[in-house]
């Protein structure tokens, strides 16, 4: 058995610090999933630009890192999201649809996981369609829970909004799909679907 010590991200951030070559350790943690986050709102063709971009923006931003943060997940998608803000066209291309490579294809479970009840027979074009026309606020929060793997916490930490604005656009966000799916609208119990909150909202 393998006795091989993984530090922390906030630990081997700092020692990149001093050590660049450390901070090679955060990307081969965490590119896979920042890759397949990227993948889903541009597409395989601009996803590779947008993880590279990341980590360099993430590189250059090393020292300003939060020290007392141990998962840099929520810091890093929260960059990812940044930069595809500025590849508005690009991703509205990719739920219209135009690419062949597979950009539009929204993923049922993940939506579904969210809490939205999506027959299997609803056509992908109409929920892509309702994500393309959606707040471009509620679509990343929505799109962080559904593919980063964040909890609520996390998706308010790479958002930089309160927990309970992430709330909000949630709600928002399964309204949009439950209309576009054309099912009657009704309340459903927010689930967290096994990521536990950390914090209880307040009142």
């Amino acid at each position: 058995m393998s006795n091989t010590f993984v530090s922390d991200d906030n630990e081997t951030i700092r020692k990149s610090v001093g050590t660049p070559a450390v901070f090679a350790e955060v990307y081969d943690r965490h590119a896979p999933a920042v890759f397949r986050y990227a993948i889903g709102r541009v597409g395989q063709s601009h996803a590779d630009d947008i993880m590279s971009e990341t980590f360099l923006v993430a590189f250059n931003r090393r020292a300003s890192f939060d020290l007392s943060v141990v998962d840099a997940r929520p810091w890093l998608f929260g960059i990812a999201t940044t930069l595809i803000r500025k590849h508005a066209q690009v991703e509205a291309r990719a739920w219209k649809g135009l690419f062949a490579d597979g950009a539009a294809a929204v993923p049922f479970d993940a939506i579904a996981a969210v809490g939205t009840r999506i027959d299997a027979e609803i056509a992908v074009k109409e929920i892509a369609a309702a994500l393309r026309k959606m707040p471009a606020r509620d679509r990343d929060a929505l799109l962080l829970y559904a593919w980063s793997d964040l909890d609520y916490a996390g998706v308010a930490e790479a958002l930089g909004i309160p927990m309970g604005t992430v709330r909000s656009r949630l709600n928002r966000a399964r309204q949009t799909l439950r209309r576009a799916s054309h099912r009657a609208s009704r309340p459903e119990q927010e689930v967290d679907h096994g990521r536990t909150d950390v914090a209880a909202e307040t009142a």
